[in-house]
C-alpha cells in the first residue's frame, strides 16, 4: 500500500497489502496526538522506511513502560508511524495510507469516543490489552527476530 505525509516529502510502501490490524484509538493521547476525536494506526511487520533526512523521531513513555519511537515528517509535522524496540511490527497512521478498508477496524478506548462507533464494530470500552496481529504474532513479538531496518533504539 501506498503511505506519504502531507507535503508528500516522504513516501513509502508498506510491506503487504492489508494491514495485519487496524485500530481506531479514542483514549486522550491518541486524540492529542492526531489533533482530532481519534487515532487510527495500521499495523504492519516491521520495515524498512525511505533514507531522507526530512524523516524525525522523537521518544515517550508508554503506561506500560516501554519507550513509543514516533516518526514524522520534519517539513510538514505529518506523524508517520509509531514503533517500539522489542516488537517486529510498526504502526503506520491510518490516514497515511491510500485504500485502507476501515471496516475491520477495532475501536479502542470507546469510553472516551466523541464519535459515534459504527454498528457491529469489535469495541473495547479500554485498550484491549490482546493486540492480535495474525497467526505469526509470536515471532513478531520477540526481540530477538529483530530485524535490521533503520528503525532502531538507537535512532
Amino acid at each position: 500500500m501506498d503511505a506519504s505525509c502531507q507535503c508528500g516529502a516522504i513516501s513509502f510502501k508498506t510491506p503487504g497489502q492489508q494491514p495485519l490490524a487496524l485500530y481506531i484509538c479514542h483514549c486522550s493521547d491518541c486524540k492529542r496526538q492526531t489533533g482530532s476525536a481519534f487515532g487510527a494506526s495500521a499495523i504492519f511487520p516491521r520495515f524498512q522506511l525511505p533514507e531522507t533526512e526530512m524523516l524525525s523521531c522523537y521518544k515517550r513513555a508508554t503506561a506500560s513502560g516501554d519507550t513509543l519511537f514516533c516518526y514524522f515528517c520534519k517539513q510538514c509535522g505529518t506523524r508517520l508511524l509509531h514503533t517500539i524496540p522489542n516488537k517486529n511490527v510498526v504502526s503506520v497512521k491510518g490516514g497515511c495510507i491510500e485504500g485502507l478498508d476501515w471496516k475491520s477496524a477495532i475501536h479502542l478506548w470507546t469510553k472516551s469516543a466523541m464519535v459515534p462507533i459504527p454498528e457491529g464494530s469489535e469495541t473495547h470500552s479500554e485498550d484491549s490489552g490482546n493486540a492480535f496481529y495474525g497467526a505469526n504474532q509470536e515471532s513478531l513479538d520477540q526481540p530477538s527476530s529483530l530485524i535490521h531496518t533503520g528503525l532502531s533504539a538507537e535512532e
